[in-house]
């Protein structure tokens, strides 16, 4: 059965399985403990123009049903990651998906340009970051800015643009439009959630942020609604991201319309849920007598 999955012009993955940005870090880790080949692709920590030192401590706090996380989008820079992480990725038989962010336009696109390399295999935006010129509004928020953006970045590179949309919208497809029309390849649906936890014994936040992005099974029912509308309003590829822990999670992001889906915190607390996912999905598809993924994507029977 063909299990591979097209997401661009020249991005075509073995499977639909991949690392989502930031749980993953830059693979090393997850490295000693199964051959990252297995995966449909990498999607590396999310990286700036400059190191990052990134949100005080505690980081991170685990929820009832998922986690939250204000780890700040600490990274090493996109030298460094050129000069000492890209090698790794590159020795393993799987797709290489730098996501980045910046703080204007132009830094951006001279981080789409710093990319456009040999052994990167697509880019990846994160818009939900704020427009410093533009008094703090998050790139992703308005659909003029957000088009703007995706254009110049478009114009700066050879490689498959992925935009990263944010959920914090009131139209989530005024804005995939705003992306496609600008020059996306494929939109990744969606990033973290808003949230916060309190100590009741301290009276204190926990997290040293005060607030944090909820991710974790939690958030699956919205990211799916978020999938299933980015399909039905955009004509690119859709990857899903929010709460995946099964093979079952995976075939429903595939029925609402997405493409490929990312695997997050989910990875922290099982590392070798990959194979036993992706074999899932295997099985599924031959209990239901299905030869290729195509046969899935986009099939959810409405009224």
């Amino acid at each position: 059965m063909d299990i591979s999955t097209r997401l661009a012009p020249g991005l075509c993955l073995k499977n639909p399985i991949l690392s989502a940005s930031g749980t993953f870090a830059y693979g090393e880790e997850f490295a000693r403990m199964f051959d990252l080949s297995l995966l449909g692709g990498v999607v590396t920590k999310g990286l700036s123009l400059h190191p990052k030192e990134g949100n005080p401590t505690p980081r991170v706090c685990e929820t009832s049903c998922g986690m939250l996380n204000a780890i700040g989008l600490e990274n090493i820079g996109v030298d460094a990651f050129i000069a000492q992480k890209l090698p790794f990725l590159g020795t393993f038989d799987t797709e290489v998906v730098v996501n980045f962010f910046g703080t204007g336009e132009d830094e951006y696109a001279h981080m789409a340009q710093k990319l456009d390399i040999e052994g990167v295999s697509a880019i990846e935006m994160n818009v939900s970051c704020p427009n410093i010129k533009k008094g703090g509004i998050e790139f992703g928020k308005d659909p003029k800015i957000l088009n703007r953006l995706v254009a110049q970045v478009r114009q700066s590179t050879t490689k498959p643009l992925i935009v990263k949309l944010s959920p914090m919208v009131t139209h989530i497809g005024e804005m995939a439009l705003a992306a496609q029309e600008g020059g996306a390849d494929a939109l990744t649906c969606s990033n973290t959630f808003p949230a916060m936890a309190i100590d009741e014994n301290t009276w204190k936040p926990i997290l040293g942020n005060i607030t944090g992005g909820l991710s974790g099974p939690a958030v699956k029912p919205i990211a799916l609604r978020i999938v299933w509308e980015v399909s039905r309003q955009a004509a690119i590829p859709v990857i899903a991201s929010g709460g995946i822990t099964s093979w079952r999670d995976v075939v429903q992001f595939l029925l609402a319309g997405a493409s490929a889906v990312e695997i997050g915190s989910f990875s922290l607390r099982d590392p070798l849920c990959f194979g036993v996912i992706i074999q899932g999905l295997i099985r599924y598809m031959h209990d239901n007598s299905l030869e290729s993924i195509t046969e899935i994507i986009g099939k959810l029977r409405t009224p």
